[in-house]
């Protein structure tokens, strides 16, 4: 081999090497790609935000069989309360979301909960798309300084249809889901 060449095969030999360590576990990732572009523009974050962390949670949703608020006699499935894991985009889990009230927790222990802003369907069977603004962040940690909690990508997780009777108040049913929750910070 000629001493020329060997400079080149070791400049090659090493960008191969470097670019398979950037898909390994653990790599750092790459910027994030998600665009609110399709959403309702009811629960897209105002402008002035930028994507701080993405999550998928996986869980389930409690309701619960009360009277309907404001008229006796009429019952009707009441949210009752979230249990999910959530996951980064390469599944580790990263934290949980819980409630009432409804509280998003970062494995640090930092956590935030909110306030709904706007909610738009999401299609037959799921929960639909929404919108909380932050409060401020309890603990230091990935939560801190969190603005806004968009759910988006939804499968699931709607209350029964039937099955809410006044013969049946006080009944709970759980009801599997799947969600992205899109945590946003100030720019």
């Amino acid at each position: 081999m000629m001493p020329s060449r060997l400079p080149l095969i070791l400049v090659a030999a090493s960008t191969v090497l470097l670019g398979a360590c950037s898909t390994m576990p653990g790599a750092s990732m790459p910027a994030s790609t998600y665009s609110q572009a399709s959403l309702p523009a009811a629960v897209q974050v105002p402008a002035g935000h930028k994507v701080a962390m993405e999550t998928v949670a996986m869980g389930e949703l409690t309701y619960e069989c009360r009277d309907k608020v404001g008229m006796a006699g009429v019952t009707e499935w009441f949210f009752a309360g979230p249990k999910a894991t959530l996951a980064d985009r390469a599944g580790k889990q990263v934290g949980t979301y819980y409630g009432p009230p409804a509280t998003w927790e970062a494995r640090d222990g930092s956590k935030v909960s909110g306030t709904q802003v706007a909610v738009a369907p999401s299609g037959a069977g799921n929960i639909p798309f929404q919108l909380v603004k932050a409060n401020p962040a309890m603990g230091s940690g990935a939560m801190m300084g969190v603005s806004y909690i968009q759910r988006v990508a939804l499968k699931g997780g709607a209350a029964p249809a039937t099955g809410c009777t006044a013969e049946t108040k006080g009944a709970r049913v759980v009801v599997p889901y799947q969600g992205d929750y899109i945590f946003w910070k100030a720019v």
